[in-house]
């Protein structure tokens, strides 16, 4: 039988793909900032003395400490890894995702994130699989992550990326191709000729951006690419081949010619918004971003720093530069593309995520931004009334020559880019677990509260509709992110104010009329984008317990489900056109019916009955009816 990728990797951690429902156990643990606050919360609230797998926290996506909730959270995580036995990577070390490649990803591995673009690792051969907070947390404790059976997406690349075209491009391409839906409930899986010509970095780049098709994970083979990486890292002894078999089987197939590939750009407000750069030529630009864990590679800074050599930025446009880690950033500082950059005018950020995650460089009003980051979303930049592009290195760099966007194919020969034999390594910046955790005093601010519980279903259940959203509504739309909700990020109820703030500006407002108990009705791929258990913690601490839509985003409905948020889907989709803000809606026997495949929704205020799909398994279904995971794992574990 000739095996896939993944197949074959699932077989190494004994996971039979044969069950509806795999059961994993990962070999690496990655946790940041914006969500890790709570998952050791949660470890403290299951009683958790250490860490099974090997782990590492990071500090990289809020690294701005104005005030003391930000720094109160990093000194929380930094004393929790040295208790709990994890590795702490300092804030400015860099990206998780970019750190995590060059430090500490192995092909063939398994890793596990509370970060939707875990699967970054997936360049090298790594099956990164993002999730929230409690099943991370869950997952630290030694339990399983249980993940539903995920088909097997091939894609095989054949010929050659021509000049200034990247592999941002391949991915915009994929996007543009499939949709932000395109990936749901898939392993996207890179094969063929053309894999050879890419570099790991151009791999992560793609594989990081398979979450904007809300792919489970993506994967690339591990060849001789992968070894020459790995031996620039000091980290030879980690390198295996893994690869599918010639000829194995895939559940559905993309065939992309590298050769007839052009740049490409997303335009606003979504990821899957892709036209060639040549149909957005001439659109004014005041700000152009170059980083995230995206496009934060060595050759990514390089490329802009020989673009812009002997040139100034234009004089409409700013133009930040966020190096993905230390590491990086050493590099090129001794080739001299740092001092480049430097007297270009371009403004040198910290190793962080930061404008990404709309941590400072906020546009300003009705600006327009090219950003080589992953998403686009409105209002993710920091400003609700910008303009959101995505593009390559290549093109935003060219770009800033001219202040408009430009196709980089009118600039000239492209400059030829090879990365140093070696890049220099700084391993005591990441801190190691103390030898006595009994010695760590763990000092929790005031802004540090204790997570909130769910509750079972009532059994009776009424409740009336709060909102009623439409397709492709994001994890930010829900909570957003940024500066001042990630300060929240460990106080639920300071969280509140923010909750629909960019799809609902009043809605927080008035949440004291609706009640003990609301609703949210929503279309398609409702929760895409973060990892981020915020946008159902806080809703649901504000009396959220029924979801209802057409379709979830794999990671948010699981953690409506660890938090005893009930997730249904409309049996029929006409349903939805059906049911209004402000109707009252009434389940009778609420335990009982979500015992069964359908439940019956009564439409007190319309006089209607609605049919919704519970789809859960066995397991799913024991945690809706504890109130969540929490309220599971505090019996096994206190």
């Amino acid at each position: 039988m000739k095996l896939n990728l993944f197949t074959k990797i699932c077989q190494a951690h004994c996971i039979d793909t044969e069950e509806d429902t795999l059961s994993i156990y990962p070999d690496q643990v990655l946790v940041h900032d914006a969500t890790g606050t709570p998952v050791f919360l949660q470890l403290e609230a299951m009683s958790v003395k250490k860490v099974k797998p090997f782990t590492v926290v990071y500090v990289d996506h809020n690294t701005l400490q104005v005030g003391f909730p930000n720094p109160d959270d990093h000194r929380y995580l930094k004393e929790m890894a040295a208790k709990l036995g994890a590795l702490f990577s300092r804030p400015g070390n860099g990206i998780c995702h970019q750190v995590h490649l060059e430090n500490f990803a192995k092909p063939g591995s398994i890793l596990f994130g509370s970060d939707s673009h875990t699967p970054t690792a997936g360049g090298l051969a790594c099956l990164g699989l993002g999730a929230g907070g409690l099943d991370v947390a869950t997952a630290l404790a030694g339990e399983p992550y249980y993940l539903s059976r995920p088909t097997v997406y091939g894609i095989r690349l054949s010929g050659k990326l021509g000049p200034w075209v990247s592999a941002k491009d391949i991915i915009l391409h994929v996007l543009g191709t499939i949709s932000v839906k395109g990936g749901v409930g898939k392993i996207l899986e890179y094969y063929g000729p053309g894999v050879e010509n890419l570099s790991v970095y151009d791999r992560a780049t793609i594989c990081n951006m398979g979450a904007e098709a809300g792919a489970t994970s993506s994967l690339f083979p591990s060849d001789q690419v992968s070894l020459d990486f790995l031996e620039r890292f000091g980290r030879k002894k980690d390198f295996q081949v893994w690869e599918a078999d010639q000829g194995s089987d895939y559940d559905d197939l993309l065939e992309i010619d590298l050769d007839k590939l052009e740049p490409m750009v997303a335009l606003p407000h979504s990821p899957d918004n892709v036209k060639p750069v040549s149909e957005a030529v001439g659109v004014k630009l005041d700000q152009i971003c170059i980083g995230s864990c995206t496009n934060s590679s060595f050759k990514d800074l390089a490329i802009t720093a020989r673009v812009l050599n002997g040139h100034s930025v234009h004089p409409r446009t700013e133009l930040a530069v966020s190096p993905g880690s230390r590491r990086t950033l050493s590099a090129i500082s001794q080739c001299g593309d740092l001092n480049m950059l430097i007297q270009a005018g371009a403004r040198v950020l910290e190793c962080a995520c930061g404008p990404c995650n709309g941590i400072g460089q906020s546009p300003a009003s009705g600006a327009n931004t090219l950003r080589t980051h992953n998403r686009n979303y409105k209002g993710r930049c920091g400003t609700l009334e910008a303009f959101s592009y995505l593009c390559s290195a290549e093109t935003a760099a060219v770009s800033a020559l001219h202040g408009v966007i430009t196709d980089p194919r009118t600039h000239g020969d492209m400059p030829e880019i090879a990365p140093p034999a070696q890049i220099n390594d700084y391993p005591a910046l990441f801190l190691k677990p103390a030898d006595d955790p009994a010695t760590v005093n763990i000092v929790k601010g005031p802004n540090i509260k204790p997570i909130p519980l769910g509750d079972p279903p009532a059994e009776n259940y009424s409740g009336t509709i709060a909102l009623k959203l439409e397709d492709d509504v994001t994890t930010d739309d829900i909570i957003p992110g940024g500066a001042k909700m990630l300060s929240l990020r460990s106080n639920v109820p300071d969280s509140v104010p923010y909750i629909f703030q960019r799809v609902a500006p009043e809605f927080a407002s008035n949440i004291d009329s609706l009640g003990p108990a609301w609703i949210v009705i929503g279309g398609e791929n409702y929760g895409q984008g973060s990892s981020r258990e915020h946008a159902v913690m806080v809703p649901m601490y504000a009396g959220l317990r029924l979801v209802i839509v057409k379709s979830f985003a794999r990671i948010h409905r699981q953690n409506l489900i660890n938090f005893g948020v009930v997730p249904l889907t409309f049996a029929d989709p006409l349903n939805y056109e059906q049911i209004e803000e402000g109707d009252e809606l009434h389940i009778a026997e609420f335990p009982k019916q979500l015992m069964s495949d359908y439940v019956n929704v009564e439409n007190v205020t319309k006089g209607i009955n609605v049919k919704a799909v519970t789809g859960f398994s066995e397991r799913e279904r024991n945690l809706v009816l504890a109130g969540g995971l929490l309220n599971q794992l505090r019996e096994k574990f206190i």
